[in-house]
């Protein structure tokens, strides 16, 4: 799908065309979606809507920066929910797509029906810093050192910095060194056990590229959001239905965030997972992302006179 005259967006349509729309938002940013995005929807019950970001994953031109900020992922969104001829659909939208989900739906509450968000990352100073600079760390020390050895010395302090510095470098194989350890850094950190497929899959030289040179773009300028914006935003969707679901072990978007959002959220309730960190590939995880889903597909068929 064309929006404007310089990004292609890769759109994938699967499931019940006249199920409960979906859309999901992938996270990184720039990590496009991935080989299980679909799984967590019931495609009797679903039509379920996958959009690759400007410019990642099989979206074109591939890691593009031109026009490419938060208010323009908000704006396609509006363009392919008209595209589709969708009237009103869930979002659902994981670590930095939770954020993407709720600056959307804060925005067009009227065209949303409800949220299902993992991972809550909420765009702040803060929450960047816990990520790249000091919290994740002490958990993952091993793991950290790996993440700052392509660094120079002296800019190991502030790696975000150094790893945008590194993303304009004309010299591909430190470019490429440095995106692996960016994209391996993240995997390692997300799930209670490590995932060998995941990290084959996030470490493959272009996926990596792609992903570190716009997540180092969004997460250089605060994610294009003005301090605690979504925060200070959630009274617009306060009557709408919302599942926040929380890896009780998540070292990458704490906690804590999701239960501040929670207090501004009256519609809102919280799943908390015992045994998940981050990321989707947890066993745990995948159950309680499941049974959100089914328990949203429960909630809204009446209203929409669904048949499972």
């Amino acid at each position: 799908m064309s929006v404007g005259e310089v990004h292609q967006l890769y759109v994938d349509e699967s499931g019940n065309p006249d199920g409960i729309p979906v859309v999901f938002l992938h996270g990184g940013p720039g990590a496009g979606c991935e080989f299980d995005s679909r799984r967590f929807f019931d495609p009797a019950r679903y039509r379920i809507v996958l959009v690759d970001q400007r410019g990642a994953g099989r979206s074109t031109p591939q890691g593009s920066l031109v026009d490419n900020t938060l208010a323009h992922l908000i704006d396609d969104l509006v363009k392919l929910r008209e595209f589709l001829a969708i009237e009103q659909w869930l979002v659902f939208g994981g670590g930095f797509g939770s954020a993407l989900a709720l600056a959307y739906a804060c925005r067009y509450p009227e065209h949303v029906l409800g949220l299902m968000l993992r991972g809550i990352f909420l765009g702040r100073v803060a929450d960047t810093n816990w990520i790249y600079k000091e919290g994740a760390s002490r958990f993952f020390p091993d793991a950290w050192a790996e993440f700052i050895a392509p660094l120079p010395a002296a800019s190991r302090s502030d790696p975000l910095k150094a790893y945008a510095q590194l993303m304009q470098s004309n010299n591909e194989i430190q470019r490429m060194t440095a995106a692996k350890a960016w994209s391996l850094w993240e995997a390692r950190c997300a799930n209670l056990r490590p995932h060998s497929r995941l990290l084959d899959y996030v470490s493959a030289p272009q996926r990596a590229l792609t992903r570190c040179v716009i997540a180092t773009h969004y997460l250089i300028n605060d994610c294009f959001l003005s301090p605690d914006e979504l925060l200070n935003r959630v009274a617009a969707i306060a009557d709408l239905p919302g599942i926040i679901v929380q890896g009780r072990f998540d070292v990458l978007t704490p906690m804590s965030n999701a239960c501040e959002l929670l207090d501004r959220w009256p519609g809102a309730e919280l799943m908390v997972v015992r045994e998940a960190g981050h990321g989707v590939n947890d066993a745990a995880m995948i159950d309680a992302l499941v049974s959100a889903t089914r328990a949203f597909a429960a909630k809204i068929r009446p209203q929409h006179g669904r048949r499972s």
